[in-house]
């Protein structure tokens, strides 16, 4: 066995204890074990990557213990894939977050950033279903900590829902659990993909009951309309490098769905075709919603919020439709959406940092330290996001719409994905001129300040006030932020310069889905020295 496979979920599992036993009081020590461990995890995640590029699915057997009866961690390509984007992401946000100061204004920031590290790889790793359970709740424990990291009423009452709904559905996880375990006797993937197969028709009816839990579970994590609602206040309010991080949150939900309902369920089966009615119009939904969002919205953080709530739908409805193009499409566009609402959050970060009492609402104030260089991430963020050319997105909606055009939903997919892209370029070009290019018209003396039409209006600030920021004067090294930021922007340029090998990378991690008997025969043939 290649027990690198399971350095993942084993180094941050190490390393947030150690922190937090032996660290807990040099934030400069703390700074260092914790990037290097990030860094670590991404070298060893890429090197995992060129050994999943071959096609070869690998198997780790905890206590060499034999499936279905032990625990197995799986790596094909997708797993592999989705642990090289956390470990980018994860890296550069938790340089921003240093370099930011936000890791200084709470306890244990480094300590819960391995923990929620370990959650994500484990989900992307484990190739059983209970374990996959086990790594949601160790996300959610992680993910709630570094939501309140730094304090404020509103963040905390933000926390409070997101804490609450996620509870909700870990309850209704372990209701799906027990449906299929009741049903089929297991919970391995592998085993449960024959043990489908094999059953009759007519006896599917409480298995599909499972089924439909299984995606609402999923559909939660995903943040898919209607089960949407923690996405745009959680994300909105929580500290910047920690609403960056949580790019990725919503991609574990996604991987769910792709995993389960491309192995475990047989292709063109009666659930299958039901998972596909339902996700396609929740994601032209999800979709609506969050350009609409982007649109409505008159605060930065609800904007950058709603904005990544239209990439899940985006993405979910390449994904929904359950075949090559769509999957191959869908990975591109999940690579792209999780570095675009990454850059988008870390921007709006850097915003308010610089903006009198660090205000994220669209009103004209004074111009702001570094602006062109802030304006130009904003910019490029902003076209990342809504899809724009020259960055990754762009070819990546182009994947989207091709993949569709023989959908019996066709002209509804396009219309839908066109329209809303509008939507976006409009509500994110009007946020940054109103940042970035109204100001005062007679200098900055606020009693001759002349508004626009559209600001006018009251703000409700005893509604939903600014929680607190990290003030650039406080920052450790605004120009390593920067440079975090722009790390991610130039993810999305490296990712249309590698458009090709990327491509084909998606193609190939498609088929692999699509072909799942490699995957179970890795998992279910016994090997010498197995218990």
């Amino acid at each position: 066995m290649n027990h690198w496979l399971v350095a993942p979920v084993v180094l941050p599992a190490f390393v947030g204890p150690l922190i937090v036993l032996g660290m807990r009081h040099d934030l400069v020590l703390q700074r260092v074990a914790s990037v290097a461990a990030t860094a670590a995890q991404l070298a060893i995640a890429i090197w995992l990557m060129t050994q999943a590029a071959g096609g070869e699915v690998q198997v780790y057997r905890l206590g060499n213990w034999a499936a279905p009866f032990g625990i197995v961690l799986m790596l094909d390509r997708l797993a592999a894939l989705m642990l090289v984007l956390t470990g980018v992401l994860a890296l550069v946000v938790q340089l921003y977050a240093i370099g930011s100061g936000w890791d200084r204004k709470g306890w244990h920031f480094h300590a819960l950033w391995q923990f929620q590290l370990m959650g994500i790889n484990g989900a992307f790793l484990t190739g059983d279903a209970f374990n996959l359970f086990v790594f949601f709740e160790i996300l959610l424990i992680a993910s709630y900590g570094l939501m309140i990291h730094g304090g404020g009423e509103m963040r905390l009452r933000a926390g409070v829902q997101y804490i609450v709904y996620n509870l909700a559905g870990s309850s209704l996880f372990l209701a799906a659990l027990g449906t299929i375990y009741a049903v089929t006797g297991t919970l391995n993937m592998a085993d449960l993909s024959v043990r489908v197969a094999q059953m009759p028709a007519g006896d599917t009816a409480l298995l599909r009951v499972g089924a439909v839990l299984l995606m609402l579970v999923f559909a939660v994590k995903a943040a898919l309309v209607p089960l949407h609602f923690w996405l745009p206040s959680t994300y909105a309010r929580a500290p910047g490098p920690v609403a960056a991080l949580f790019a990725i949150m919503t991609k574990v939900g996604v991987y769910g769905i792709i995993r389960f309902f491309m192995l475990v369920f047989p292709a063109d089966s009666a659930i299958e075709r039901f998972a596909a009615d339902i996700l396609l119009p929740a994601a032209l939904i999800t979709l609506i919603v969050g350009q609409l969002g982007i649109l409505g919205s008159r605060h930065l953080g609800r904007i950058a919020a709603f904005a990544a709530l239209g990439s899940v739908g985006t993405l979910m409805i390449a994904i929904a439709q359950f075949r090559l193009p769509g999957l191959a499409a869908g990975i591109w566009y999940m690579i792209h959406s999780t570095l675009a609402a990454g850059a988008l959050f870390l921007v709006v970060d850097l915003i308010g940092s610089r903006r009198q009492g660090g205000s994220l609402w669209l009103r004209p104030m004074p111009p702001i330290a570094q602006g062109g260089i802030v304006a130009a991430l904003f910019f490029a963020a902003a076209i990342g996001i809504a899809g724009l050319p020259p960055l990754s997105g762009f070819p990546g909606k182009l994947a989207i719409l091709q993949a569709t055009r023989y959908s019996a939903d066709t002209l509804l997919i396009w219309t839908t994905i066109l329209v809303t892209t509008l939507l976006a370029i409009y509500g994110l070009s009007r946020a940054g001129s109103m940042v970035f290019w109204r100001g005062y018209e007679h200098g900055t003396d606020p009693a001759r300040l002349e508004l626009p039409h559209d600001a006018q209006r009251p703000l409700p600030p005893k509604v939903e006030p600014d929680e607190p920021v990290q003030d650039v004067a406080d920052a450790a090294s605004p120009a390593l932020a920067l440079t975090a930021a722009g790390a991610l922007v130039a993810g999305m340029v490296l990712l249309t310069v590698l458009a090709g090998p990327v491509m084909d990378y998606a193609q190939a991690t498609a088929r692999q889905l699509a072909d799942p008997m490699p995957y179970i025969e890795a998992v279910l043939v016994r090997q010498e020295g197995t218990k």
